[in-house]
């Protein structure tokens, strides 16, 4: 997703999550990002990665990138004038806490403060199916964990 990498701005824990869930950031995906928890299935690591997107949390994208396909974080470059509004999850498969795979369908809204030729505000929907992997634990007696493996555009 194109513009700037770095550390993403803070939100408040209080404030509603941007991956849709209705819960407050701090008990949902916050928990995620701060690295007290994993996500126990593949569709919360893809709200979560959302919500990294969104906030432009860069490191947590990185950390939950399938070594096999994850970019360095110089080729992360998130477009600084594009603004993720919603999510909808279109479809899960599998990537439950007892599945080694898991795909999830989704449908991402965004806006961006760049205009069209015509003046009009950007606007669109990114609609991806990504597919998930439980990783091998990185340390003896670990719990394995969901990584992002990758995605093709739906």
């Amino acid at each position: 997703m194109p513009g700037t990498t770095g550390t993403p701005p803070a939100s408040p824990d209080a404030e509603r999550c941007p991956c849709g869930t209705g819960d407050a950031y701090g008990a949902c995906c916050g928990r995620y990002h701060r690295g007290e928890a994993d996500a126990p299935t593949a569709e919360a690591l893809m709200r979560s990665r959302y919500t990294a997107f969104a906030l432009r949390d860069v490191p947590y994208l990185l950390r939950t990138w399938h070594p096999d396909d994850r970019p360095d974080e110089a080729e992360v470059d998130l477009d600084p004038d594009q603004r993720w509004v919603r999510l909808d999850v279109v479809e899960t498969t599998a990537g439950g806490p007892f599945d080694d795979r898991g795909t999830v369908t989704f449908e991402a809204r965004w806006r961006s403060t760049a205009a069209h030729a015509d003046g009009a505000p950007a606007r669109g929907v990114l609609r991806e199916r990504s597919r998930f992997v439980r990783a091998a634990p990185e340390a003896p007696g670990a719990p394995r964990r969901w990584l992002y493996l990758d995605g093709e555009l739906a």
